[in-house]
């Protein structure tokens, strides 16, 4: 899979979409095993994902990330074991899920608003509504002013923006993201990473956020999951306050060292 992003945001109160937060989803995955039939990619898997976290994902290619991230989806029933949503078994996609890739997936005839839209419309919101809705939301990722662009005259960083505005327009209760910054220079990713917690603090979205990147992963995510080969190997506390800067804070060095350790991975100075 591949992906795209950038930063500058709103957060006045006409910003902010319209209705109240919706409620995260609690994913459960019981002794799991996921992939295709004859070849799990991972086996026995027990993973709890509580309302309203983030949880970031990281292990080598080929570890089973995206196996995991479309089977919370939806799209692969497990192979084995049980997966559900606040207690009920997960059948299939939902528009209460919403999936977030590295490639940004809009639609090129279509504005920034026309994209943000689209899942407005596919819910009947009168044309009026969505479109404020979708002002709303362009105006929160600091695209306002450009909502009548098309998708090509922007940067990649600013379409992967127009995409996690149309994932979060829907107001879905899960937002599943595999390696949405993957594919930006470093600048470019840190100023989405901020925009992504500014963004969906007070969304009440539950996230499952997939990465290669150990430091995305631990400055993103409430708790990281590690992935080896044919399983979940650990899930760890991340320590907050969450500070870009805390990089000499001792509780975080040990859980960077613990992760790559557990990853099999060796880091200078770690």
């Amino acid at each position: 899979m591949s992906t795209s992003s950038e930063t500058v945001l709103s957060t006045s109160s006409e910003a902010v979409a319209a209705g109240a937060p919706v409620r995260g989803t609690r994913l459960t995955l019981t002794g799991a095993s996921l992939g295709r039939p004859g070849a799990p990619a991972l086996d026995g898997v027990d993973l709890d994902i509580a309302p309203g976290e983030i949880l970031t994902v990281v292990g080598p290619s080929g570890c089973g990330k995206s196996t995991l991230l479309r089977t919370l989806a939806g799209l692969l029933p497990p192979l084995d074991g049980g997966i559900t949503q606040d207690g009920h078994p997960l059948t299939g996609p939902s528009a209460g899920r919403a999936l977030v890739f590295q490639e940004d997936a809009l639609l090129p005839w279509r504005t920034l608003r026309a994209n943000v839209e689209l899942p407005l419309a596919i819910r009947g919101l009168p044309r009026a509504e969505r479109r404020e809705q979708a002002d709303a939301w362009l105006e929160r990722v600091g695209l306002g002013t450009q909502a009548r662009q098309l998708p090509h005259r922007v940067s990649g960083g600013q379409r992967q923006r127009v995409q996690l505005a149309r994932a979060l327009a829907a107001r879905p209760r899960a937002v599943l993201m595999d390696e949405p910054f993957g594919a930006l220079d470093a600048q470019t990713r840190a100023g989405m990473q901020d925009l992504l917690v500014e963004v969906l603090h007070g969304t009440g979205a539950t996230v499952v956020f997939v990465t290669h990147d150990v430091d995305e992963a631990l400055f993103l995510g409430d708790r990281v999951a590690l992935l080896g080969a044919g399983g979940l190997v650990a899930v760890r506390d991340v320590p907050r306050p969450r500070d870009r800067g805390a990089h000499d804070d001792p509780a975080r060095l040990a859980l960077r060292r613990d992760v790559l350790s557990s990853l099999g991975t060796t880091s200078p100075g770690t």
